[in-house]
């Protein structure tokens, strides 16, 4: 047709047939919040805390660093991630675009849990004395316990089971960082610092999220999100 070889489509009287498929949505603030409240004692509650509140991928957030972390500036630079290479391994690669590595801004919440995850792992590593991994060099925030990379696969195993503990919907990794603006809102976080974490290129787009957490009836996520909030390292 573009170069006038025929004079229409017949291809456009095809009905196509119509797939359907069950949606499943993401978590709502208190889904979100009651799973994190339930997680509060499990070493990688942190990456959960990343995971729903910044909606970083699974392999960013086990392949960040201590030193993509900047606590004074209350910022980060995501700029590797974990993979498993057949016959290789598990991997620390850097992340494929450039716009995955941009400086992102660490709300107050998820820096008060890293905080207590870098604790944790200091703990992990007194413990296992000279059994601590030579892969401790990567430097990664959620290593396994004794050290090393932890497997993407065996981070969505162990996800299942503290979604299933805490009584929640079940949902997947990745569909659980859509979250991620939600909970933004409910942490009072701007809409300017909300808008470079969910990378939106204009605050409209941000503002139609916030709009609509707030009129969603969830208030009562509010006060369980102080709660957590104001939860003293424990477990």
């Amino acid at each position: 047709m573009r170069e006038e070889l025929l004079t229409r489509n017949v291809a456009l009287l095809v009905d196509m047939p119509k797939v359907s498929k069950d949606k499943v949505k993401p978590w709502n603030a208190r889904e979100a919040i009651t799973f994190l409240r339930s997680a509060r004692a499990h070493r990688f509650y942190a990456a959960g805390v990343l995971v729903l509140v910044l909606g970083l991928r699974r392999s960013e957030v086990l392949g960040l660093r201590w030193q993509d972390i900047d606590f004074e500036n209350r910022q980060f630079t995501p700029v590797k991630q974990v993979q498993r290479e057949k016959g290789v391994g598990l991997v620390l690669k850097d992340l494929k675009t450039e716009s995955s590595q941009a400086v992102l801004p660490l709300p107050e919440f998820c820096a008060r849990a890293l905080e207590e995850r870098r604790e944790l792992q200091e703990l992990e590593r007194k413990i296992m004395g000279a059994d601590w991994a030579q892969e401790a060099d990567h430097d990664v925030i959620f290593s396994s316990e004794r050290g090393g990379l932890t497997d993407p696969v065996g981070f969505s195993r162990t996800f299942d089971r503290l979604v299933s503990r805490a009584g929640v919907r079940r949902i997947t990794v990745r569909l659980a960082r859509h979250t991620c603006g939600t909970l933004l809102a409910f942490l009072n976080v701007h809409p300017k610092v909300a808008q470079a974490i969910l990378r939106h290129s204009q605050i409209s787009m941000t503002m139609d999220v916030y709009t609509h957490v707030v009129g969603n009836g969830e208030r009562e996520a509010v006060s369980m999100l102080a709660e957590l909030l104001e939860d003293p390292l424990i477990g």
